[in-house]
């Protein structure tokens, strides 16, 4: 069945404790008792979520009772009544590292709670203490090695099994026993998933919530209550939904989380079924969303929209299948666009290094298009864009990009037009005039026709303006080099190289796991010595791609290589019809630009 409102009489939702005496005593930065339904009194300080919960949406953008600072947008513009905070709750550890392909270390798992407490997330949850032996770890090393300074840690787990008392529960008592002071307990909130996965009756499922929230705050934990599948739960059997949060608010529990657990709830259900919840209950109401339908970030806002004041998700929107509302979108759009507090104002700016930091802690790449803190989603272009851009920096850029850690780049390519070649010559310091403009604009042209790509490598392109300049490299000239491989009871490769150095002619030859490995050694044997600085540069990536496969065999490949000092990182580029002669020319531009960042310290 389907409703559009819920099915509760009248009695029973006075039952839930509507005006049931929260006990609230506002004023910031104290402590408060408070209790939810009939359940035991919490003493620890409100959260800024719980706050706004208890105090109502403010009446318009400028509502003088928010003493708390939210950094402006540069918009200007009526925003509607909302909440003047929310709570986030970041679940990477949990509900994050359940993404194909991600697997965390126990040491993972406390850097990157180390960085979301750096970020100034309000909860981290942890894990599931006692459902595999990385949690168990986990929560065994937190209170030693996490030193938390402004989130909460929560361990996850699970309501109490059906037909089993409270106090027998195995993975209640992990959860008491994790030694954290929160706690977040799922529960099915949804009578396909009671009936079907649990196999139990609706009143059990009910007596579930009430008896697992009830032990755990008998415990003295705070409990945040996961109402798993509530959306669709909500379309099928509103009256079975709201049981579950009235259960959990009897109880005592802390704040009801709505999930949209398979991610397919569009934000127009998500205003009228979030609002409906908060005329029902005096708790604080959270959400939590996947972005099976892409509509993660989105249905979030929509929640917050109508009140929410709590909100999960995930740094990066990791997940299962596809991911969680991604919280480095989240936080910006709620900060900077509609002005509800979220993390500290100035943990803002640390939204895109804290971000990046974790992609290579949890070692997935970082999407360049993510939203706020990708690396392309502040770079122009085209020549228009970045000639408009020049003038007024907000003429393509809907933030000012440094409000969440991140910067503006001008992107040189076959677009280009000469502002943005003049403004990447700025940056590097180099003086173009008209002619050498004029010519560096055609080469670029006619080498990006050719296969060169240097909007992605900056270590290429640099040596292509300054040559522009007339200036030409000096630390090396090449005379010839070989390549040879031979297929014994081993596979080897040996390359040679003939260069001049000054007025001195050098020849090395080096072996290596495969040509471009042999002629790097090569060469490093052939002007190391000359060179010592280039013992700090070193390959991190080399990649290959064929241009025009139809050509088979005969097709041009295009080489990108990846070099660092360990201060700094480049990309330089080849393309050849001859793969082993685009690895050279990436391979020696890499050296070049290397040397000419670093050779100084060789004099």
């Amino acid at each position: 069945m389907s409703s559009d409102g819920p099915t509760l009489n009248d009695d029973s939702y006075a039952a839930a404790g509507r005006g049931s005496g929260h006990g609230h005593t506002h004023g910031h930065g104290h402590t408060h008792s408070h209790s939810h339904g009939g359940g035991p009194a919490h003493s620890h300080p409100l959260t800024a979520g719980q706050e706004a919960h208890a105090h109502g949406r403010r009446a318009g953008a400028d509502d003088d009772h928010d003493d708390r600072v939210r950094p402006a947008a540069g918009h200007d513009f009526d925003l509607p009544d909302l909440p003047t905070a929310v709570d986030v709750f970041d679940t990477t550890l949990r509900d994050g590292s359940q993404q194909e392909g991600l697997s965390l270390t126990v040491d993972d798992k406390l850097r990157v709670a180390e960085q979301l407490d750096h970020l100034g997330v309000t909860f981290i949850e942890g894990g599931w203490p006692g459902a595999n032996p990385k949690d168990v770890e986990f929560f065994a090393r937190a209170p030693k090695e996490l030193q938390l300074e402004r989130a909460t840690l929560v361990a996850f787990g699970s309501t109490r099994r059906a037909g089993v008392r409270a106090e027998d529960d195995e993975t209640l008592r992990h959860l008491v026993d994790a030694q954290t002071g929160a706690v977040c307990i799922v529960a099915k909130s949804s009578e396909v998933h009671v009936v079907d996965a649990l196999r139990t009756t609706l009143d059990e499922a009910v007596a579930m919530v009430a008896d697992s929230v009830a032990f755990l705050r008998a415990n003295d934990l705070r409990v945040f209550l996961d109402a798993e599948h509530f959306f669709d739960g909500y379309k099928a059997n509103p009256a079975f939904t709201l049981r579950i949060l009235q259960a959990a608010e009897e109880a005592g529990a802390e704040t009801l989380v709505l999930c949209d657990t398979n991610g397919g709830t569009l934000p127009y259900e998500v205003e009228r079924i979030v609002a409906t919840v908060l005329d029902r209950f005096e708790t604080q109401v959270g959400v939590h969303f996947h972005n099976d339908s892409g509509c993660a970030v989105a249905n979030s806002l929509a929640g917050v929209s109508v009140g929410a004041t709590h909100v999960q998700g995930c740094v990066n929107g990791y997940g299962e299948r596809a991911g969680n509302a991604d919280l480095a979108a989240v936080v910006p759009d709620l900060s900077l666009k509609l002005r509800v507090a979220t993390i500290p104002p100035d943990r803002l700016p640390l939204l895109t290094p804290v971000a990046h930091h974790i992609s290579e802690l949890v070692n997935i790449a970082p999407n360049p298009q993510q939203p706020f803190v990708g690396a392309s989603v502040f770079a122009h272009k085209a020549g228009l864009h970045t000639s408009a851009i020049a003038r007024r920096s907000d003429a393509y850029e809907h933030i000012t990009p440094d409000l969440v850690g991140n910067g503006t780049r001008f992107v040189v390519s076959e677009m280009a037009g000469r502002s943005t070649l003049a403004m990447k010559a700025d940056e590097l310091g180099l003086e173009l005039d008209s002619d050498a403009m004029t010519s560096v604009l055609d080469s670029l042209k006619q080498l990006e026709y050719e296969g060169y790509h240097f909007e992605v490598a900056d270590g290429s392109l640099e040596l292509l303006l300054r040559s522009s300049t007339g200036w030409r490299q000096s630390f090396f000239e090449l005379e010839s080099y070989r390549v040879i491989a031979d297929q014994g009871d081993e596979l080897s490769t040996e390359a040679t190289v003939k260069l001049r150095v000054g007025e001195e002619r050098i020849v090395a030859t080096a072996e290596g796991n495969g040509p471009v490995n042999a002629l790097d050694g090569a060469l490093r044997a052939a002007i190391g010595s000359r060179y010592p600085s280039l013992d700090g540069v070193h390959l991190v990536d080399y990649r290959v791609r064929v241009l025009d496969s139809a050509k088979g065999t005969g097709s041009v490949t295009r080489v990108l290589i990846d070099s660092t000092d360990g201060d700094r990182t480049w990309t330089t580029i080849g393309v050849s019809e001859n793969i082993i002669a685009a690895s050279w020319q990436a391979l020696a531009d890499s050296v070049v630009y290397g040397l000419l960042h670093t050779a100084g310290s060789d004099a």
